[in-house]
C-alpha cells in the first residue's frame, strides 16, 4: 500500500466562500460559473464514496440512479467537482450506506447501488469517502434517542439505553468494531486506485459543541445532548486514526460546524434537526451545510 502524508484540513483558502458561492447559487442544470479555480488542478478522475452525508438526501436537486440513494447535485462532491478542474467525475455515495455496500451492491427504495468500489479504476486521481455512521447504527441512536431523552429531561435516558449492564459504552464498542471495516475500505480504495489521494471526510458537528442543546425544541436532555456529543467525536477520532494509519488524508468538518448546529436559527444553522427548515433529511447537513463541507475537502485537495 503506498504511503501518503496525512493532511487535516481545517483554514479555509482564499476565495473558496466566493467560488463555491457562485455554483451553490447556479440554477439547477445550468452549467456553473467558471471560479477562481477553474485553472487549478484537483483531480483528473475523482470518485465520490459513502454515505447520506455525502450524498445529500432531499437537498435540491436530487440526482442520479439509482433514485433511492437520495444524491443531491449540491452535496459537496458535486461542488468540489464544480469548482475544480475534474475532467471525469462519478458520484456513486448513497444514503444509508455502511462499509459493507461499499464492497457489495446496496439495495434502496428505489433501485440498487452496485458496490461502489467498482467506480473505483487504475486511472482514478481523487477519491473522497464519508463513511462509519451507519456502521454504528446512526438511525436508530437517533430515533431511541428522541423518543427515550424527552422521558427523563433532568437525566440521561439515552446514555443509559446504551450504557451496558458493566457500564460499558455500547456505541462505544460499535465504533471500536468499525475501524477494522473502515481500514479494510481504505486497503481495497489502495489496491483499486492506486494513484488516487484519497480523502476521508468526517462528521460535523450535529449538536452544540458545548452546553446543554435546546431542549425540547430538539429532544436531547443536557446529558444525552453530552453523550451523543462525545460519541461523534470519538467516531471521527477513530475514522482520522484509521486514515492515519493507512496514510491518507483527513478532513475534520465538525469545527466550522460549530455555532452552525441544529439549535441554531434557519441561516445560521447549517445541519437540520429532526423537524427540518430547510431542504434536507433530519439531522443532516443542508445546502449550506454542504458547502462548507466541500469547503473543507477543496482546501485538502489543494494544500
Amino acid at each position: 500500500m503506498r504511503l501518503r502524508p496525512v493532511r487535516i484540513a481545517k483554514l479555509l483558502l482564499p476565495g473558496t466562500v466566493l467560488a463555491l458561492g457562485v455554483v451553490l447559487a447556479t440554477p439547477a442544470g445550468a452549467a456553473p460559473a467558471e471560479s477562481p479555480f477553474a485553472s487549478a488542478p484537483l483531480f483528473d478522475a475523482y470518485v465520490a464514496l459513502g454515505d447520506s452525508y455525502a450524498a445529500g438526501p432531499h437537498i435540491p436537486q436530487q440526482k442520479g440512479t439509482p433514485a433511492g440513494c437520495l444524491r443531491s447535485n449540491r452535496n459537496y462532491p458535486s461542488l468540489v467537482a464544480a469548482t475544480g478542474r475534474v475532467p471525469d467525475f462519478r458520484d456513486v455515495s448513497c444514503s444509508g450506506a455502511t462499509t459493507e455496500d461499499l464492497l457489495a451492491p446496496q439495495a434502496t427504495s428505489a433501485g440498487t447501488n452496485p458496490a461502489q468500489l467498482d467506480a473505483l479504476v487504475e486511472g482514478t486521481t481523487g477519491v473522497t469517502l464519508s463513511i462509519g455512521g451507519n456502521d454504528i447504527g446512526f438511525a436508530t441512536i437517533i430515533s431511541e434517542c428522541a423518543v427515550r431523552s424527552p422521558r427523563a429531561p433532568l437525566g440521561a435516558a439515552c446514555r443509559d439505553f446504551f450504557t451496558g449492564p458493566d457500564g460499558e459504552d455500547q456505541l462505544q464498542e460499535r465504533i471500536d468494531e468499525t475501524a477494522p471495516e473502515v481500514a479494510a475500505a481504505l486497503e481495497a480504495i489502495s489496491e483499486r486506485a492506486p494513484q488516487a489521494e484519497v480523502f476521508v471526510v468526517g462528521y460535523p458537528a450535529i449538536l452544540p459543541d458545548e452546553g446543554a442543546g435546546c431542549f425540547p425544541v430538539v429532544p436531547f436532555s443536557p446529558g444525552d445532548v453530552a453523550f451523543l456529543r462525545e460519541t461523534e467525536k470519538a467516531l471521527n477520532a477513530m475514522l482520522a486514526e484509521q486514515a492515519d494509519a493507512a496514510g491518507v488524508a483527513y478532513v475534520d468538518t465538525y469545527d466550522r460546524f460549530i455555532g452552525h448546529d441544529v439549535c441554531t436559527l434557519p441561516g445560521t444553522k447549517w445541519i437540520e434537526g429532526l423537524a427540518p427548515t430547510a431542504p434536507a433529511a433530519p439531522v443532516h447537513p443542508n445546502a449550506l451545510g454542504m458547502l462548507s463541507m466541500a469547503q473543507d475537502v477543496l482546501t485538502a485537495a489543494q494544500d
